[in-house]
């Protein structure tokens, strides 16, 4: 059985709710990553920003990148996923929540992320076609 560890990327890290969105963008570019779950106090989960919210959500619009904080950027709940969970259960996760990029948890601690390339990396050309089709596949009004 291969599980959300086995396909995670080590080694993700929390970007404290309190933190400005230019340190934020800093963090990213040092880890050369696209998003990061944003932490509470308690180090719990409590939201993810990415590099498109920092830019739409806050530059775009007018705001100082200095004077947001990652916990103002936090918006619905969280998604995430344990470390042990089947993979089945992971594409389940982002294909129900139309999410990009998964926080992986053991025992209550950030331990990876999973994104398309691991992905991409790990699943058959099929299951990475029906996970973008279900992710990116836009509903009609009907």
């Amino acid at each position: 059985m291969t599980t959300a560890g086995d396909i995670m990327h080590r080694g993700a890290q929390w970007i404290p709710a309190h933190e400005t969105l230019d340190r934020a963008a800093q963090l990213m570019r040092e880890l050369n990553v696209g998003a990061l779950p944003i932490s509470d106090a308690n180090e719990r989960l409590c939201g993810i920003l990415t590099d498109r919210d920092i830019v739409v959500g806050c530059v775009a619009v007018g705001h100082d990148p200095a004077r947001v904080t990652a916990g103002d950027m936090a918006q619905g709940t969280p998604r995430w996923i344990e470390a042990d969970a089947d993979i089945s259960e992971v594409l389940e996760e982002m294909q129900t929540h139309r999410i990009r990029r998964l926080p992986v948890i053991q025992d209550k601690r950030l331990v990876g992320m999973i994104s398309e390339a691991d992905l991409a990396r790990h699943l058959s050309d099929d299951q990475i076609a029906t996970w973008a089709e279900n992710v990116y596949a836009r509903t009609t009004a009907g």
